[in-house]
Order: structure tokens, then C-alpha cells, then sequence
């Protein structure tokens, strides 16, 4: 007679996160994190781990912790999310009868402006990209870059991009966003131009070297489908060939693509289009304007701003 295996509350809430909500692999991994470190702070302070017992003063002791240990709001306010969404499904599944997560809020706090470069600092990555016209990856990283500035999509969505979904006749994209949402971006002809070379010089050669056959766009150098992580090294190589200092990160790329188009005087809703946003109040953060932008309309509409 064969063993039954019994599933945990913990894998049967990541089958769900799996199957029915189809969440990315890093997004289900950072759940999964936040349960057992929830876990590990039960079996050091109650000599028990079992998630279906805890209490009040449990969560507010844990909180404390959090505090104590000076994470950052944004980690305590994921970890918060990630602890109350595994409560609202066994609730569901009838595991639970109430979600010890429920009423725990956060002071809040005003949101940071995104980080974005300037136009004269993404032509100075432009430049840093194609600097090595002799390494057959060159065409793939300007490529990368057009495509994320130009385009505003994601890292993940650009990891996942195919060849299919590019129309290059209507120079539109078909981006499978989160949630299983789709949405068509338009993209330039620098872009355009950019994935032509990539695609002639770069991809083909590699995928006949290493005799690979798939229809993801973006490749290493093994001709496998690029990665996140590998998308984030070859932007911060830019940036170490280039003037500019400090980290890069493909978001900011998102953040500048969404800047420069409001600041051109594209409409919000427009913009919230382009990126995928399900809601207008997240896109609101990027109504910002430059620094530049704010010293010219000062100049110009102050009467003392300048002198006659």
C-alpha cells in the first residue's frame, strides 16, 4: 500500500502561486523566503513553527522584530503583503478561520521620485554600448538598450520577449505583462535598426556556433535566452565604459522612458498604456518634471527670475 504524502500549507499555497496565478519564478521564490524566515522567527520564540497558530501578539512581536533589526519599510511592508496573502488563501481553502495580518498597517511615508537619466546621460550609455564594434555582443547590448528605453517594458517582459511577438513592418510589440495581460508597444526606428543588426550580426552566428533553436530574442553568449540578472550586467558594463558613475538597474530605464515621454507633453493615460499600469494612480508617480524643465518654465514665467 502506498504512502500518501500530505502537502504543507506552504507548498500548497506555491502551487497556487504557480499554477493559478502564474507569478514569476523570482516572485514565488521572495514569498517563499518570507514564509520561512516568519517560520524560523516561530520556532526561535515559540518553540513552535506551525503557521495555523499563531496569534496576535505573535504578528505584533514579529513587527517588532522587523523594527529592531532597522529593515527597511519597503522589506517589512513586502514581508507584511507576502504573510497576509498566505493567510487570505487558507482562509479560502478553509484552513484558517481569520488572518492574524489582516489590520497590520504601516505608517506611511512619501514616495521617492523614480530615478531616471537625462537625455545627455542615456547618450552617453548609447555610446558606451557601442563602443567595442568589434565584440560580437555589441549589437545584442545597444540592441537591449533601445528596446528598454524605447519601449518602457520591463526586464522580465524583455527576458521573455519573442520573436514572433515582434512585428517589424508596423514596428509593434506584443508584450506579455503580468497577470497573463497583453498590450502592443510601438517602437522607434533606432530600435527598429538596432534589432536588425542584433538579429543579422549577432544572434544568428551565435545560435548556429552553439546549434541552439529557440524563439526567445535576447541571448547570452552561450545563445541561451538571457536572464534578469544577466539583462542588469550588461547594462552596469555600460555604465563602467561610460562617464557616468554608479549602478544602473533596467528600471530606471522603465522610469526614464515614462519621464521623457510626460515631459514631451504625452498624455498620462498614454503613458499608463504604454507601460502596462492597471491603475492611473501608479503611473501619477511619474509626473515629476526635470530639473531642467522646472529651471526653464521658472525663467521663463517669473517676471523676477531674470533681468530685463
Amino acid at each position: 500500500m502506498e504512502a500518501i504524502f500530505m502537502a504543507t500549507p506552504v507548498e500548497l499555497f506555491i502551487t497556487y502561486l504557480e499554477s493559478e496565478r502564474q507569478y514569476s519564478v523570482d516572485t514565488v521564490t521572495a514569498y517563499r523566503e518570507d514564509l520561512a524566515a516568519f517560520q524560523q522567527f516561530l520556532s526561535t520564540t515559540d518553540s513552535q513553527d506551525d503557521l495555523l497558530k499563531v496569534t496576535k501578539l505573535d504578528v505584533q512581536v514579529y513587527l517588532s522584530q522587523l523594527y529592531d533589526e532597522h529593515k527597511a519599510r519597503t522589506t517589512i511592508a513586502r514581508k507584511i503583503s507576502s504573510l497576509r496573502s498566505f493567510y487570505d488563501f487558507m482562509i479560502r481553502e478553509g484552513l484558517q478561520s481569520k488572518n492574524p495580518f489582516a489590520y497590520v498597517t504601516l505608517k506611511k511615508r512619501p514616495a521617492p521620485l523614480p530615478r531616471f537619466f537625462y537625455e545627455k546621460e542615456m547618450t552617453a550609455l548609447f555610446q558606451a554600448a557601442a563602443a567595442n564594434p568589434d565584440d560580437l555582443l555589441a549589437k545584442r547590448d545597444s540592441a537591449i538598450l533601445e528596446v528598454l528605453y524605447g519601449t518602457g517594458i520591463r526586464v522580465s517582459e524583455c527576458c521573455q520577449l519573442q520573436l514572433v511577438d515582434i512585428d517589424f513592418d508596423r514596428q509593434l510589440m506584443l508584450i506579455h505583462g503580468k497577470g497573463n495581460k497583453e498590450r502592443y508597444v510601438p517602437f522607434g526606428h533606432y530600435a527598429k535598426d538596432a534589432l536588425t543588426e542584433y538579429m543579422q550580426m549577432t544572434r544568428q552566428p551565435l545560435m548556429a556556433k552553439y546549434h541552439k533553436d529557440h524563439q526567445t530574442v535576447f541571448i547570452n553568449h552561450y545563445g541561451d535566452p538571457i536572464t534578469s540578472t544577466g539583462i542588469e550586467y550588461v547594462l552596469n558594463q555600460m555604465i563602467d565604459r561610460s562617464t557616468l558613475t554608479g549602478d544602473i538597474h533596467p528600471h530606471m530605464l522603465r522610469h526614464t522612458f515614462a519621464t521623457h515621454l510626460l515631459n514631451n507633453g504625452a498624455d498620462l493615460r498614454t503613458v499608463q498604456e504604454l507601460l502596462g499600469h492597471s491603475s492611473l494612480s501608479t503611473t501619477q508617480i511619474y509626473t515629476h518634471v526635470t530639473k531642467s524643465q522646472l529651471q526653464r518654465d521658472y525663467r521663463r514665467f517669473f517676471p523676477r527670475a531674470t533681468h530685463d
